[in-house]
């Protein structure tokens, strides 16, 4: 009896050393896990509200402008931040722009409070797209830059979310031409300007001098070397222009090896004094920044602000800068600064805009742990 005794007692003791070795085991992977997007918290933490900024597109760099916009939205306005980025599931912690099927920690859009989307041409999962589903229906605010109006494109039409497509023609009347036209007024149309050849200054449009949006911004100061795209107006429902493209050609030549390709903010033979050319793109100047409001079926309205600017090369201008603040503040429903700061935080020397293969980012290996901030 004894001798049983002494054995079970032993395989007890065995089988606890076990389980507490195989918990240690379990929390050494769960600390070795890599990180898969980053969270900047303010010390002041001010305004007590959220940002989600989700990148993910393969030309703007989207994944180098989020992250220092987090930290201005952080260092100098007292907003809490998490920017998640594109990853290939199996190389996880690694930004993989191409990678357009996964963008993990979309569930943090459950306590957010604006949500800042960058991308282009996803085709997200279903249970990732549900948690912006879920941001719409309750009718939160949006920020979408540059390549958000084509933000998703699903190929299998029978992906619960194929209507976000930015060209969807299906049953779903309401979802014609997808989110970019519905949630935010235009879907992907034409490039304006000359990519590459032709840069995008900012006219404040004539009805919205006064608008919050361009406190502290001087007319005509905006500046960025990505061209201007196309929308067609007038747009759908109570869309309002408040910043119009203008057009700027190019005074020195093109430069391959320069982040801005040769485009300079002092560029001044604007594209209606071309008289060589019947081509004016700046008699009708489209708008690069618009307000919306949006109302999904059985959701609440919201209010989405759109800009066409943004590239990582157009973060450089202070202006575009100080026109991402302004746009956070208004969709909070906060004050908006009479000028706000938007001085960089840390380094930001930003990639050109320009797409890159599969092996480029394989051969980089960018990990979101890069973009962590002490």
């Amino acid at each position: 009896m004894r001798l049983i005794t002494l054995i079970l007692l032993i395989s007890f003791l065995s089988c606890e050393n076990e389980s507490s070795e195989s918990k240690k085991i379990i929390e050494k992977k769960t600390l070795n896990e890599p990180i898969q997007w980053v969270n900047y918290k303010s010390k002041k933490n001010s305004k007590r509200k959220r940002v989600v900024l989700i990148s993910g597109d393969e030309e703007y760099r989207s994944e180098e402008s989020l992250p220092q916009l987090a930290k201005i939205l952080t260092e100098h306005h007292g907003f809490d931040c998490t920017v998640l980025f594109a990853q290939d599931p199996e190389r996880p912690g690694l930004i993989d722009p191409n990678y357009s099927f996964n963008i993990p920690g979309m569930e943090q859009l459950k306590e957010a409070d604006l949500m800042v989307l960058f991308t282009r041409f996803r085709a997200l999962p279903e249970e990732q797209m549900q948690h912006i589903e879920n941001f719409l229906l309750k009718g939160k605010p949006l920020l979408a830059i540059r390549t958000s109006t084509h933000a998703f494109n699903f190929q299998n039409k029978n992906h619960a979310f194929a209507h976000y497509g930015w060209n969807y023609n299906g049953n779903l009347s309401f979802w014609h031409l997808g989110f970019g036209k519905n949630i935010l007024g235009e879907t992907w149309f034409t490039h304006h300007g000359h990519h590459q050849q032709q840069s995008t200054r900012g006219i404040i449009a004539p009805n919205a001098k006064n608008h919050p949006l361009v406190n502290g911004i001087g007319n005509g100061t905006i500046w960025g070397p990505s061209d201007v795209y196309g929308i067609r107006v007038p747009m759908r429902d109570d869309a309002k222009s408040i910043i119009l493209g203008q057009t700027i050609d190019r005074t020195a030549p093109y430069d391959k090896s320069d982040p801005f390709y040769g485009l300079k903010e002092s560029d001044l033979i604007i594209a209606t004094e071309n008289k060589d050319s019947t081509y004016n793109p700046n008699k009708e100047m489209p708008p690069i920044v618009w307000t919306k409001s949006y109302q999904i079926p059985d959701g609440q309205k919201g209010q989405s602000i759109t800009s066409t600017i943004g590239a990582a090369t157009d973060m450089v201008d202070e202006e575009v800068r100080r026109l991402f603040v302004n746009a956070t503040y208004h969709l909070l429903g906060l004050n908006v600064p009479k000028k706000a700061k938007v001085d960089f935080v840390g380094k930001y020397a930003p990639s050109a805009f320009a797409f890159h293969t599969d092996e480029y980012w394989k051969k980089k290996g960018l990990k979101v742990e890069s973009y962590l901030w002490e």
